[in-house]
């Protein structure tokens, strides 16, 4: 996938991640509204990219993950971060934000009524 840069307002939830924070939103692939892709972006450091998150997915396991496994990884602290009210995890109801998107994944079956991730950068306004 080429970059595809998609800019919005909705609601983004921030948290760390091993060396990495990471901003999780959703969007529709249609009219219905759905949510049912999950946009996934490094905030900081810098020089991180959505890449780093794929990295660290495959670091999780002892063989090589698929890039199935590796997404529904990812997928899974997305949704921890959302549902857990720690300290370290802001939720922004209504963010503008701006995602550098370099990779996208359509899963095999839904997941955390996912049936897409995007990755890459995301900057919150």
């Amino acid at each position: 996938m080429a970059t595809t840069v998609y800019s919005a307002c909705s609601r983004v939830t921030v948290f760390p991640l091993e060396c990495l924070t990471v901003a999780y939103t959703t969007q529709s692939s249609d009219s219905r509204g759905l949510g049912d892709v999950a946009v996934v972006g490094v905030v900081e450091p810098d020089d991180a990219t959505g890449d780093h998150l794929w990295r660290l997915a495959a670091g999780m396991y002892a063989n090589p993950p698929t890039g199935q496994t590796q997404a529904r990884w990812i997928l899974t602290q997305c949704t921890r971060a959302r549902v857990v009210n720690a300290p370290a995890y802001r939720d922004l109801p209504d963010a503008n934000w701006t995602g550098s998107l370099t990779r996208e994944l359509h899963l095999d079956s839904l997941f955390a009524n996912h049936a897409i991730l995007r990755t890459g950068r995301l900057t919150i306004e």
